[in-house]
């Protein structure tokens, strides 16, 4: 049992690649970490979408890091069900993001089973600027950086930055 609670410390401290400022503990895509027989370690995530362009750098990052910790036989498996939200995210890691320039995501929007109804339009809601904290901000880009960030301004301090999307 100690061996897995330290493998797992291990796997969850793996800093994200495109957003290095939180863990993938942070970010709550770590589902679990188990130990074979053979003493080898066998970790699930769940990638933030299904296409995360990272998620290969992930699997090999948390291979890299385990067998530093002196586990010889690793295995990373990719779990899409349940898939992963941004209320995964813990407070550490919205924290983190705000810290970063980043506004954090908001409660994720509940949705029934099937398929995702598409709406068009412009988005009504407005984030609070993670520099100044002012409310007086606007999107200038529904795509940031990232697939899963978007863009945005602050009216007050002028400041532009992203925003982690509710999924």
């Amino acid at each position: 049992m100690r061996r897995r609670a330290s493998a797992w410390e291990v796997a969850r401290e793996v800093p994200d690649p495109e957003l290095p400022m939180l863990t993938l503990g942070d970010l709550g895509i770590l589902r679990h970490v188990e130990e074979t027989v053979t003493g080898g370690v066998i970790v699930a995530i769940t990638p933030t979408y299904s296409g995360c362009p990272a998620l290969e750098a992930i699997r090999d990052d948390v291979g890299t890091a385990l067998r530093a910790a002196g586990y010889a036989d690793v295995e990373v498996r990719t779990l899409l069900s349940p898939p992963w939200t941004t209320d995964w995210i813990g407070e550490t890691g919205r924290r983190k993001l705000a810290e970063a320039g980043i506004a954090p995501p908001g409660a994720a929007p509940a949705r029934a089973a099937g398929p995702v109804p598409l709406t068009l339009g412009p988005p009504r809601r407005r984030l609070r600027c993670p520099r100044c904290g002012s409310d007086a901000t606007e999107e200038l880009s529904r795509f940031g950086s990232t697939a899963c960030k978007s863009l945005w301004r602050c009216g007050d301090c002028r400041e532009p930055f992203e925003h982690v999307k509710e999924i």
